[in-house]
């Protein structure tokens, strides 16, 4: 059961960005924009704890949908702990490099969004495994206070990322009292089905989730993480 729940609002913005169709290996393929999962993150990157857990439910697209093309070399093997070295300039028995690999990605760039997630607090009984267990006292709203002075400071645990972690990404916290707000594109599109966030109830098999992903004059509205309309 959920006891406390608050939605907050982040802008985000960088040069470029990632967010990979999972159909797609081998060469990289960018959704058209964020994912729920990769908005899910930069508000993880900012604030996380036990007791919490964030939920997207709107994306707004500040600017237009815009793409282009990246060819990068690539380690192609797999570098275990206690292992050999891996060399990128190995030649195989064919006289070709063994282990870089070219390939290409394309992404978007010149990104920025506005997206909306409620932080959820989760009392403690809702909680299993853990190594800490606050009292069953804790007051909720202290997570609220801790994220708002987090967030306004541009503070974070961990740099967020557009997909990829190298793409890096700035953040402003922005308060949605006030009416002086960077306007959405005005588009409509259909944009499929995409890629939800994944499911980690069972920590042994971890399943994606898709939803229809629409946008209306800029607007993605997120369904619920238990909604009818997230396909497992």
């Amino acid at each position: 059961m959920e006891y406390f729940d608050k939605e907050y609002c982040l802008e985000v913005w960088g040069d470029m960005a990632c967010f990979t169709r999972p159909e797609l290996k081998v060469e990289r393929v960018s959704y058209d924009v964020i994912t729920p999962s990769a908005a899910r993150a930069v508000f993880e990157s900012i604030f996380w704890k036990d007791a919490i857990r964030w939920e997207v439910t709107k994306i707004e697209v500040l600017n237009p949908i815009k793409w282009t093309a990246i060819r990068r070399n690539e380690v192609g093997a797999v570098g275990r702990l206690g292992g050999s070295c891996i060399y990128i300039d190995e030649i195989d028995s064919k006289g070709k490099l063994k282990n870089r690999q070219q390939r290409n990605t394309l992404l978007l760039k010149d990104v920025r969004y506005r997206i909306y997630a409620k932080l959820i607090f989760t009392p403690v009984r809702d909680r299993k495994k853990m190594k800490h267990e606050p009292g069953f006292d804790e007051n909720p709203g202290k997570y609220n206070a801790m994220f708002e002075r987090r967030a306004a400071k541009g503070q974070c645990f961990n740099q967020p990322y557009l997909g990829a972690r190298e793409f890096a990404a700035s953040f402003q916290f922005v308060d949605q009292n006030t009416g002086d707000l960077c306007p959405t594109i005005k588009d409509d599109r259909d944009f499929g089905i995409m890629l939800y966030d994944m499911d980690f109830s069972d920590i042994n098999n971890v399943q994606p989730m898709f939803y229809r992903a629409k946008m209306v004059q800029g607007v993605i509205m997120v369904p619920a993480y238990n909604s009818e309309e997230i396909l497992r």
